[in-house]
């Protein structure tokens, strides 16, 4: 299908189905992708909560914890536009339900660990698999809707899992493990997986929309490098400090070898991330704010994490449910942002809008003190916060493949997951390192042993990373407002030519 044009690609598919095109299945599609994409994101934080016992049960350092989060991170990021590219020449379906039934294999491996080397091989395996299965699920959503209006509510849907999923893994990370033991956060991805998978087995086709492509083997070694080396940079940062040669020396190779693969790109005759695909400016655009809002959205998820619960002696299961108003805000806001304001007035508004509103929420945030209360110095904060990612993450993904020619739907839904990947390392690398240096600072000249001045020290560190936060929204929102163009989007139906059931 590569070598066809796209109205013939449109008309292929006309001739196959002189039916409605869109398929009466295509909402239990969303389902059966909402809950492969939920089993991918909550990975990302629900085994946060059970680290500490994971690491008394194994018997692993302090210096090895972190290698639980970042095996998983870097396997993921790094393979991303590989998965991607697999998904467009080998078919969506094949490589959904091998992501699917792989994630769900490691997870039990992973939940069965009886040492830390296992448990760790498990987690880069679960990158691995989801790295196959992530763009795989939101190619199949970007193919599947094709009519403007559904596909504003199909987006809104896997937008608020991709925002709010890294609470909900906070949440069903400290219900597990309260009401069972860390393994629990692992097993627990079997369950989801077998729902998905025999879904995807009933409701998808195998598409193949790039079947006479070949895969860019060298662009795909220098970019799966390239990032490897970007995001292990940024979490040594977290674990010694900016001027580590194992910070920056990755840093360095990490771009380096990032701007050698955007180099081969323009050279390769089948290129792993064809350049066209960047070019686009509203795309383009979407891809950065994709980077901002999950770089920022760490502030909101890790060092509100560590307020909750050392400074307002939350359990882990009650963190995890503070955290849902903004859950709902954010939900309810991508479904208000999608289908009724960014058909209406375009994404030059409603994005720079979004972070606008997030920042806000950030900036209020940083009010909290030793003697705050959830209630009023919390919850509002947060559904400000929501709302504000609602109006974002949603509009940004959806606009970020939309209108990609069908045999790069993949590959673009890749670019959107390794955005975010990459985003959210950046943010804790750099979060955690303010805010460390702010509690240090805080200190110096003060009674380091009081535990009045300590926990405000907390404070301090929590608050100096909301601001940072919120710095990272409002800087979102003059980029978003002046790459967007202005207007509404022109809906493209033969970009991506609807799956036929």
């Amino acid at each position: 299908m590569s070598e066809k044009t796209l109205a013939e690609s449109a008309e292929v598919g006309t001739l196959a189905e002189p039916e409605h095109p869109s398929s009466s299945k295509r909402w239990w599609i969303l389902a059966v992708i909402a809950v492969a994409q939920l089993m991918v994101v909550l990975d990302a934080t629900i085994v946060n909560i059970a680290l500490p016992s994971a690491q008394k049960d194994l018997g692993f350092s302090d210096g090895n914890r972190q290698w639980i989060v970042t095996a998983y991170a870097l396997a993921f990021a790094s393979l991303l536009l590989l998965g991607g590219r697999i998904a467009d020449l080998f078919g969506r379906k094949t490589a959904f339900l091998i992501g699917v039934a792989g994630f769900a294999a490691v997870s039990a491996l992973g939940g069965a660990a009886n040492s830390f080397g296992m448990l760790v091989t498990a987690r880069a395996l679960q990158g691995v698999f989801g790295a196959l299965l992530a763009p795989a699920a939101l190619s199949l959503l970007n193919t599947t809707f094709t009519d403007a209006k559904e596909r504003a509510k199909a987006f809104s849907v896997y937008g608020a899992i991709a925002g709010a999923g890294g609470a909900v893994g906070l949440l069903l990370g400290g219900i597990l493990t309260d009401a069972f033991d860390w393994r629990s956060t692992l097993f627990v991805n079997v369950v989801i997986a077998v729902v998905a998978f025999v879904g995807g087995w009933i409701l998808l086709t195998n598409h193949r929309d790039a079947a006479n492509g070949k895969l860019d083997m060298p662009g795909t070694v220098l970019v799966a490098a390239g990032l490897f080396a970007l995001v292990y940079g940024f979490s040594n940062a977290e674990t010694h400090d900016w001027g580590s040669a194992l910070t920056w020396g990755f840093l360095i190779a990490g771009g380096a070898l990032l701007a050698a693969f955007a180099w081969w790109q323009t050279k390769a005759t089948h290129p792993l991330l064809p350049l066209r695909i960047l070019l686009d400016r509203n795309r383009a655009a979407s891809f950065v704010a994709v980077l901002i809002s999950a770089g920022g959205m760490f502030g909101v998820f890790l060092f509100l994490t560590y307020y909750l619960q050392l400074n307002l002696g939350f359990s882990p299961t009650k963190t995890g449910v503070a955290f849902l108003p903004m859950v709902a805000a954010l939900m309810v806001a991508s479904q208000i942002g999608t289908t009724v304001v960014l058909p209406r007035i375009g994404p030059k508004a409603v994005v720079p809008l979004g972070f606008a509103v997030a920042a806000a929420g950030m900036a209020w945030l940083t009010g909290i003190g030793i003697g705050s209360s959830y209630v009023s110095d919390v919850l509002p904060q947060l559904i400000v916060t929501g709302a504000g990612l609602g109006l974002v993450m949603p509009a940004a993904m959806q606009l970020a493949t939309s209108g990609v020619a069908a045999e790069d739907a993949g590959v673009a839904s890749a670019t959107v997951n390794a955005m975010q990947q990459v985003g959210g390392s950046i943010g804790t690398a750099l979060l955690n390192t303010l805010a460390a240096s702010a509690a240090t600072n805080y200190l110096s000249g003060r009674d380091a042993t009081s535990k009045l001045v300590q926990a405000q020290a907390t404070i301090e560190s929590y608050t100096t990373a909301f601001w940072w936060s919120a710095g990272l929204f409002a800087g979102g929102a003059v980029i978003a407002f002046l790459l967007y163009r202005r207007g509404v989007p022109e809906q493209d139906a033969d970009a991506a030519p609807v799956i036929h059931m």
